[in-house]
């Protein structure tokens, strides 16, 4: 018997170089400026294939995050105005990066919701969703 499909994914990666410092003595040695380099993956979720059989387009996918990351890159995050007055944490990072992607996305775009993950290092990742 065919098992049923509920949602269909389609990831894009890319990578963010930025510089911040978590002015709070919960982040330890992280309170001073530091880089760190975030590998972004979002992902698009749609709960039927569009009339062209895909989530949507990879290209459009890719570009759609590249352009949303590119105010973020080579950045000092704590003079970004999404981030003045708030830590820069991953997860604020992505939050924001995840709001950006459904801003940017054309009105018919037919998808169910988007995720948008974060890898600061090989032992640490975080995530956010939204229902669009």
């Amino acid at each position: 018997m065919p098992r049923r499909i509920t949602h269909h994914r389609l990831t894009v990666d890319d990578h963010i170089m930025i510089a911040h410092s978590l002015d709070d003595p919960f982040f330890g040695p992280a309170q001073r400026l530091h880089g760190a380099t975030l590998h972004v993956q979002a992902t698009f979720e749609r709960l039927q294939l569009d009339p062209h059989g895909v989530v949507m387009d990879i290209g459009a996918a890719a570009e759609l995050l590249s352009a949303v990351l590119d105010p973020l890159r080579h950045r000092n995050l704590d003079d970004h105005p999404a981030f003045v007055g708030t830590a820069s944490t991953t997860e604020r990072i992505i939050a924001h990066i995840a709001d950006q992607l459904a801003e940017a996305l054309p009105s018919d775009h037919g998808l169910h919701a988007l995720e948008v993950a974060a890898e600061e290092n090989p032992q640490a990742r975080a995530d956010v969703r939204i229902e669009l």
